[in-house]
């Protein structure tokens, strides 16, 4: 399960957003995990990534779905 940094990260990528440097401690595992492949000096999400921040975000739109829903 990722944690929400990692979530943050791996959308970062996908919207080819520049992150801190602080935050490569959690890129390696990113990589290790299958999420994400360094291509030069770019990182690039995998298939995995891709789905991972789409589920994020489609489990988010449902949470704020919800919540209208009982205001």
């Amino acid at each position: 399960m990722l944690h929400d940094e990692e979530l943050s990260i791996l959308r970062d990528i996908s919207q080819s957003v520049a992150f801190a440097d602080d935050r490569q401690g959690k890129m390696g595992q990113l990589i290790a995990d299958g999420y994400v492949m360094k291509d030069g000096d770019l990182f690039e999400l995998t298939p995995k990534g891709v789905t991972a921040v789409e589920e994020h975000a489609a489990s988010l739109g449902a949470s704020d779905a919800e919540q209208a829903r009982a205001s």
